[in-house]
């Protein structure tokens, strides 16, 4: 029953989140102190001495933070917010839920793990250098948008790292009650995602002259990069021996922050790439979980 429950939590807040967008939306505020929480939980569960960079990871954060450009670039010749969406798309860190599905499809938790950490500092780092030349500040000068960014960014994304290692040094057993709470990181995920899916059918809903060819390529943007980031990484895995690891890593993305970022530093209408990916990703994971239970029937026949 409680799996039925997790398997329908997606459809369910987006629905509730598109049908009572009136309301949700309000709570937009709400939106990076939960992203905070979650981050928390999850670097509560991550030791400085779990953490072991290798080069599969710098490539993955290369393509990551490289990608972004050359993206932008290319699909600004057809449309500067399509390209604002598709960006977001390639800068979104790795989503916090990865490690999950890493280790349902038998890669390297461990791994993954690290590269989580690994690409929210990346991130970290590039948002605020990136957002001034790309979004919507750029009637500031560089100096003022960085600080500006740096001041909503760094918080969410570093802040519960070094909050969470301070703890594991001086209360241990407090960090690790937080981190062991069932589903905490998951439901709140859905309160997020519930807010930032509202917030993005009220920009939809409430255009003035709606460009319904935009938001169609946004989605198809999305869908394109969703499905090259999960070959490239499994491409790049296979070099390395792991390619669930690096797959996910590259393809399974932070959406509800990526969502947040695109609705706050882009144009808000580039959040419906980031939020069309909640869904392309999610039935790529499905169909690899589908494969994976397959193939595990299938051994299981020939060894009876």
């Amino acid at each position: 029953m409680l799996q039925t429950i997790r398997n329908w939590t997606l459809p369910i807040a987006m629905i509730i989140g598109i049908s009572a967008y009136p309301w949700v939306s309000r709570l937009i505020i709400l939106a990076p102190y939960i992203i905070f929480i979650m981050l928390f939980i999850t670097f509560c569960k991550l030791s400085p001495r779990d953490i072991h960079i290798r080069p599969p990871h710098i490539w993955l954060l290369f393509i990551q933070m490289v990608g972004c450009l050359i993206v932008y670039g290319l699909v600004r010749l057809y449309h500067p917010i399509v390209a604002q969406g598709a960006f977001i798309c390639v800068l979104a860190p790795t989503a916090i839920s990865a490690a999950v599905i890493t280790g349902m499809l038998g890669g390297n938790v461990a791994f993954l793990t690290s590269y989580l950490l690994l690409c929210n500092i990346g991130v970290a780092i590039a948002a605020p250098l990136f957002f001034p030349f790309i979004g919507l500040h750029t009637e500031m000068s560089f100096a003022e948008a960085f600080i500006y960014i740096c001041k909503k960014v760094l918080p969410i994304l570093l802040f519960p790292l070094f909050v969470a290692w301070i703890m594991q040094r001086s209360v241990p057993k407090v960090t690790k009650t937080i981190a062991n709470i069932p589903s905490l990181s998951f439901y709140l995920w859905a309160v997020a995602l519930t807010i930032v899916t509202g917030n993005t059918a009220k920009f939809l809903v409430e255009q003035k002259n709606p460009d319904y060819k935009v938001e169609i390529s946004l989605a198809v943007a999305a869908l394109f990069i969703c499905v090259g980031q999960f070959l490239l990484g499994r491409r790049i895995g296979k070099r390395y021996g792991d390619p669930v690891s690096c797959g996910q890593g590259l393809g399974q993305k932070n959406t509800i922050l990526a969502i947040w970022m695109a609705q706050t530093y882009l144009n808000p209408i580039s959040s419906v790439a980031p939020a069309a990916y909640v869904l392309w990703q999610n039935i790529i994971n499905s169909y690899q979980l589908y494969l994976k239970g397959k193939k595990e029937k299938k051994n299981k026949k020939n060894k009876i």
